[in-house]
């Protein structure tokens, strides 16, 4: 019988940067992240891929973040990070244990001139954010309660209560789901309907 597949967590993130050094300090200096690995390259695959640094930071239990720096070239315009909700979705978060951890983590980086953004308790972890030197968004989180059963029997109804209010109203020929009210009344029905009398 084949074992089951399962990932054993992430081995890198890895996002271009047109700033070496400042990413370079930024992460080592600033965030103390030691440099385990460069990638000094030729342009890979297709002939116009220009030569290229891919540089590596120890990020904590086994798991590295990594940069991309193309020599040559010039940050184009689709890749300029805008600091907006939807290019900030796409972001790098780090776990400490403790509040008082998270509170040292603030305290350093605004003595280093780091801003930060604002600090926010969501649910199970609070958070502190800011940006690096490219203006990618970072977070620092601690847990403020252990993940129980609950969790994970409602993320499974709200996910599937939010794809099929997504797929009924693409089928109605609507745009798709606009507000959080409609998973809402989605993973209501759901409930009563496995649930029945007990709702």
């Amino acid at each position: 019988m084949t074992p089951a597949l399962r990932l054993n967590g992430v081995h890198h993130t890895a996002r271009p940067t047109w700033k070496l050094e400042e990413t370079f300090r930024f992460y080592g200096e600033v965030m103390g992240l030691p440099l385990i690995h460069c990638v000094s390259a030729r342009g890979w695959g297709p002939e116009d891929h220009p030569d290229f640094l891919h540089f590596f930071f120890d990020s904590g239990n086994g798991s590295t973040i990594a940069f991309f720096f193309y020599l040559g070239t010039e940050q184009p315009e689709h890749l300029v990070h805008r600091p907006h909700y939807d290019s900030d979705a796409s972001h790098t978060a780090w776990r400490v244990e403790t509040r008082e951890e998270l509170q040292a983590w603030r305290k350093r980086l605004e003595d280093l001139g780091v801003e930060i953004m604002y600090q926010i308790e969501h649910e199970i972890v609070e958070s502190i954010y800011f940006r690096d030197p490219n203006g990618y968004y970072i977070e620092i989180g601690t847990p403020v309660r252990d993940i129980v059963p609950l969790d994970l029997s409602d993320a499974e109804v709200t996910m599937r209560a939010a794809i099929e209010a997504e797929r009924a109203l693409r089928q109605e020929g609507k745009p798709g789901l606009e507000k959080i009210a409609s998973i809402y009344v989605a993973k209501g029905r759901m409930l009563k309907a496995e649930l029945g009398d007990d709702a």
